[in-house]
């Protein structure tokens, strides 16, 4: 009996502890922290807002500084399938933003900043869900890899298409192992 209810209680702390959306896939336990303006996404799942969301974020994370070289990367999970009627049909993934050569920076209040120049492969383009009948949050998640070696690069055509981007397409054309954070937030057309 006791080993059951040992086990419930190690699968709800997983489920607490995941920093990416109930099914997603890698799910990541350590938190990436999203600094939009004066918004900061510490809580996974937090709504925002289209205009808080237009400028790129500040990243970096609040309990240790992060060493390596990382790539980063924000993927909308639920764009409509069908653009002109959003509620029927289902869903699929764009990327909004892949970024490389991230590294440690100045603090930005109590995060750790990570900072990049890259302005690639894809540049950062803000949420933007379209209204829907009844209401559909979007689930943004971002995902931080570390770069595997010096000189690592991506090409924009190795990213492929940013709608329907496979991201388990491109982890494994482009070496990279599992995420080392992650966090999500929403946003409401």
């Amino acid at each position: 009996m006791l080993l059951p209810t040992a086990s419930l209680i190690l699968a709800a702390g997983a489920l607490v502890a995941a920093q990416t959306p109930a099914g997603f896939t890698p799910e990541v336990a350590a938190r990436l922290d999203l600094i939009f303006g004066a918004k900061t996404v510490t809580v996974p799942g937090t709504s925002l807002t289209k205009a808080e969301t237009a400028k790129q974020p500040t990243i970096g994370t609040s309990d240790a500084v992060l060493n390596g070289t990382y790539l980063w990367m924000m993927i909308d999970q639920d764009v409509p399938a069908n653009f002109q009627n959003p509620s029927a049909g289902g869903r699929r993934t764009n990327l909004h933003a892949m970024l490389t050569g991230y590294k440690a920076g100045a603090n930005a209040g109590a995060v750790h900043a990570l900072v990049t120049s890259a302005t690639g492969p894809v540049a950062y383009t803000g949420p933007a869900p379209p209204a829907e009948t009844p209401a559909h949050p979007h689930r943004y998640v971002s995902l931080l890899y570390e770069t595997p070696a010096a000189g690592f690069a991506v090409t924009r055509a190795q990213v492929g298409q940013t709608l329907g981007f496979n991201l388990t397409a491109f982890v494994a054309a482009v070496g990279l192992v599992v995420p080392v954070r992650a966090n999500y937030f929403n946003v409401t057309g």
